[in-house]
């Protein structure tokens, strides 16, 4: 995918690692509980649900839904031309499971609540940014 370069790059931490770069494999990994299999984000090392600290990262599907989104029209930073659209999107996996994140490939006039997208990923380095586009088809 083409996206402009400059990103502000997350820091990777024991607990993230698998997130920011399981898209070099082209997988999405979000790290979820082995004892309740509640799937856990943003990522840290012990359940939410259960208080287990027997935690680690899955394959999700990324396939997801927008839950909300924002279309920014001012020129913050040079990577992102306004308009573009940052949104919350539930993944499919379970009910409450949510990222933040951009909308690539998409006219941001039609974006709406709802939407069906998938991920795709942005490789600045050894990080991989996960993005969601519309599912076309």
């Amino acid at each position: 995918m083409t996206e402009p370069q400059g990103r502000m790059l997350p820091e990777v931490t024991p607990d993230s690692r698998e997130f920011w770069t399981g898209g070099l494999e082209n997988e999405l990994r979000i790290n979820r509980c082995q004892e309740c299999r509640q799937w856990i984000h943003p990522p840290v090392g012990a359940c939410w649900k259960c208080r287990s600290r027997d935690v680690s990262p899955e394959v999700a599907s990324g396939r997801a839904r927008v839950a909300a989104y924002s279309i920014n029209h001012h020129p913050w930073f040079p990577a992102f031309p306004p308009p573009y659209a940052v949104a919350m999107v539930e993944l499919e996996e379970q009910e409450g499971l949510r990222l933040t994140t951009c909308l690539v490939d998409v006219d941001v006039d039609a974006v709406e609540v709802g939407m069906p997208v998938e991920v795709v990923f942005d490789q600045q380095g050894d990080v991989a940014l996960p993005m969601f586009r519309p599912v076309t088809a």
